[in-house]
């Protein structure tokens, strides 16, 4: 009777806990939206609305000038802003702290050409995206608007391709 019992509450401890696991893999396959609805200034201080990029593969990308890993994707970045252009993929890069300025030399230096903003003192912007626990962050939105994928720090052109492929 007692190996009866016993067995029985081990069965039941593991359905529990296939049951729990199953939940968490169906939440984990749950797309989340991606948050646009900001209005942050570029370097030359227009106003570009992230909803603006509904509808369109995005790639948010936070940055600072000051940042080596975010100096080395740079040109990979715009290397694929330019490859992906044609079919609609657009690159946006929101640097956390730096100035306008700042911006346009760390353009210029680059040769950036997709947009920069100036997301200084918007802890909202990055709060919305995830970004805890530092730069640089990437994150891959669908054209439906769902979050494909989020990257903390740098990879290979080849990895940033195939999440890009995931997009379309």
């Amino acid at each position: 009777m007692r190996k009866r019992l016993l067995g029985y509450g081990l069965a039941g401890g593991v359905l529990l806990a296939l049951s729990v696991w199953s939940a968490y893999l169906a939440q984990a396959r749950t797309p989340v939206s991606a948050n646009l609805d900001f209005t942050l200034q570029d370097q030359n201080s227009r106003e570009v609305r992230l909803a603006d990029f509904k509808g369109k593969p995005l790639i948010v990308n936070f940055w600072a000038s000051w940042c080596v890993p975010c100096q080395l994707e740079t040109p990979e970045l715009v290397a694929l802003a330019q490859k992906y252009k044609d079919q609609g993929l657009t690159i946006v890069g929101i640097s956390i702290d730096d100035t306008p300025e700042q911006v346009r030399e760390f353009a210029k230096a680059y040769g950036v050409t997709y947009p920069l903003l100036i997301g200084r003192d918007r802890v909202d912007v990055g709060d919305a995206f995830g970004l805890r626990n530092g730069i640089p962050l990437t994150v891959f939105v669908r054209a439906d608007g769902t979050i494909a994928e989020r990257l903390e720090g740098i990879n290979t052109k080849v990895w940033f391709e195939q999440q890009i492929q995931g997009l379309f």
